[in-house]
């Protein structure tokens, strides 16, 4: 088996280079096919990052590749270093790559170009500074020439340089370039890019990469080595100082330190601070940092804030400028790209991670989703993966942010999927919703506890979830009859009840049947604050809104009640009619027809409906809740 070359980065020749030079983050992107592995080896080399041994590898690999003898060397080789990339012919993950001239450090990413892998091209763009987009220059720009160009614009990357490769292959010719150059840089003005470096080259060869071709003499500008070598991507730094807090550092009684890293602004000894998402303001005692005690720092900076006076501060709060403190929300407008293999459902919740905070968020509604080939707003209900969407994002609780396009640290998130983990979006806040600041709790002298004292019982949700025709509604009916005889208050919230009212707008899509359960379950929340014991018979086929329910109430309070029936005991029984019509293909997204249900993985009560009377199990549930509430029964 022939070794992949590859480039290893000695950690320690990185800090030491980054050190004395100023470090530029780029990527590289483009559509498939457009050189971007071919045009970062040439660049390696052209740098001169390739040892003696590496450029013998590297043209044994090439000659092998190719079959032909041929003694041109195959750049990519040195940046597709996947197995299922070398077997396509095509950059499937993100690819960081170290290197450095005589003049800087650069960190590059090079990124998948098909638009399958669009999620990674955005990871990739996250931290850049700059982006190399590449074009064809037989074909122009092509849709995923505008999908990179957008997202770039999107991420805050306001510094690109296109490079139109292949010139070779259209024999240097200078009107070809001309037109690409005139209208990428129409579609950079309208994203908002600002500045935007034209170029052409030939990766292969190396034309206009490491130095300026003699090919092409009618190109008077610099080589894209020289660009990235020259090119200024200073921001300006955020005025306000903004630190996330990372960790709270207590060795020991005699030091209390509050760790992170400076996302904006300066901080010094004495400055006043207050701690975000709350009012508490305090006084820098001190700057600590590895190598000794500040006076000041500035952003980027990672320090240790110690403070004249104890506080509650933890992980996940922002220390901020007391005079100018970050804004405070619950309710955001922001633009989201999902990057889940699922689809995005509005009010389904998930968590979102932003600076060093983790809350649970839904989105509230999609305002519309963006044609990212042509920036068409278009309505939706929904996003698949790699859409693009303008959404309004509600918390749980309120957080300090700032705007993505002032600071993308406050600015910046990613949103998490509860059961599997997974990273299925990522984000940029755009600003609060005014409403977010003007509705306040209101203080209630009498409470749920109070109501369920007066009513000698303890309020509670029970929830009964499985397929249509599973008994759920019979079931709950009957509990709820006997509840009645023992002197309990109660209300039953059936699923087909509801539909009749409150939930008389929705169908039965996915993203209704998420909205369907949320109210149903913010119903029965206030039921039980009003001291009631009520029962729930939804299908609520998925676990995370079932989830999502449960955490509306105190511990103890929901009883998740799985009526365990089959599939085909449900069809064989058919009370409505439904399940031959879902067959017959007359009712579409039918719960374990067309629609899957997600079995609860550990139900509060699980009620076997086999062989087993609905009034037996009506009086298992309730004997199982009676204990819970450690009341007496009445035989």
């Amino acid at each position: 088996m022939n070794a992949q070359p590859d480039i290893v980065i000695d950690t320690a020749a990185v800090a030491a280079a980054t050190a004395s030079k100023s470090l530029l983050r780029f990527i590289t992107c483009g559509s498939v096919d457009d050189g971007k592995s071919t045009l970062l080896g040439r660049l390696l080399y052209d740098a001169g990052m390739l040892s003696d041994d590496q450029l013998d590898t590297l043209a044994r690999e090439s000659k092998r590749q190719r079959g032909d003898g041929s003694d041109v060397l195959d750049f990519s080789l040195l940046t597709d270093g996947l197995d299922a990339e070398r077997q396509q012919g095509i950059t499937i993950d993100v690819a960081y790559r170290y290197f450095h001239t005589a003049r800087r450090s650069l960190i590059v990413a090079d990124c998948p170009g098909h638009e399958q892998y669009t999620r990674n091209m955005a990871t990739g763009a996250s931290n850049a500074e700059l982006a190399v987009v590449l074009v064809d220059a037989r074909k122009g720009l092509l849709p995923q020439t505008r999908r990179h160009t957008y997202i770039c614009g999107l991420l805050g990357i306001r510094h690109v340089v296109l490079a139109v490769n292949k010139m070779d292959l259209v024999d240097y010719d200078q009107a070809t370039y001309e037109a690409i150059a005139t209208q990428y840089r129409q579609l950079a003005q309208d994203l908002g890019i600002t500045d935007v470096h034209c170029l052409p080259v030939a990766a292969l060869t190396g034309d206009n990469v490491g130095s300026r071709s003699p090919r092409m003499p009618w190109y008077q500008g610099n080589s894209l080595l020289e660009v990235l070598e020259t090119v200024d991507v200073a921001t300006v730094r955020a005025d306000d100082f903004r630190m996330p807090v990372q960790w709270v550092n207590r060795p020991d009684q005699s030091f209390r330190g509050y760790a992170g890293t400076i996302s904006g602004g300066r901080v010094s000894r004495g400055d006043e601070i207050v701690v975000q998402p709350g009012v508490q303001r305090a006084r820098i005692d001190r700057i600590v940092t590895a190598d000794g005690d500040l006076d000041s720092a500035v952003e980027g900076q990672a320090v240790t804030l110690c403070l004249d006076r104890e506080i509650d501060a933890s992980r996940g709060d922002v220390i901020a400028d007391a005079l100018r403190p970050a804004p405070v929300a619950d309710q955001f407008t922001c633009h989201l790209l999902w990057m889940g293999d699922s689809t995005l459902l509005p009010n389904r919740t998930y968590w979102l991670k932003i600076g060093t905070r983790t809350v649970n968020a839904r989105v509230m509604s999609i305002k519309h989703k963006v044609d990212v080939n042509s920036q068409a707003r278009l309505a939706a209900r929904h996003l698949d993966l790699n859409e693009v969407g303008y959404c309004t994002v509600g918390l749980d609780d309120a957080i300090a942010f700032e705007a993505y396009t002032a600071n993308r640290t406050l600015g910046g998130f990613i949103l998490i999927d509860r059961q599997t983990n997974a990273t299925v979006a990522c984000g940029m806040l755009d600003f609060a919703l005014d409403r977010s600041s003007n509705v306040h709790w209101q203080h209630m002298d009498i409470d749920k506890s109070v109501r369920g004292a007066s009513k000698g019982q303890q309020p509670t949700c029970l929830w009964f979830t499985g397929l249509s025709g599973a008994g759920k509604s019979t079931i709950a009916n009957l509990v709820e009859r006997r509840l009645h005889v023992l002197g309990y208050h109660t209300y039953l919230l059936d699923g087909d009840n509801v539909r009749h009212g409150i939930n008389k707008d929705l169908g039965f899509t996915p993203e209704a049947r998420v909205e369907n359960i949320r109210r149903v379950a913010e119903v029965a929340h206030l039921m039980v604050d009003a001291g009631l014991i009520v029962l729930v018979s939804v299908i609520s086929p998925y676990q995370s809104e079932r989830r999502s329910a449960r955490e509306l109430f105190d511990t103890g309070e929901f009883l998740e009640v799985f009526v365990d029936t089959t599939l085909a005991e449900c069809e064989a029984r058919d009370p409505k009619g439904l399940y031959q019509k879902a067959r017959a293909g007359e009712i579409r997204n039918f719960t374990g027809i067309d629609s899957p249900y997600e079995k609860p993985e550990a139900p509060d009560i699980h009620l076997i409906t086999a062989g087993q009377r609905a009034e037996e199990l009506a009086e298992q549930v309730t004997r199982q809740l009676l204990a819970r509430l450690n009341a007496p029964s009445v035989d």
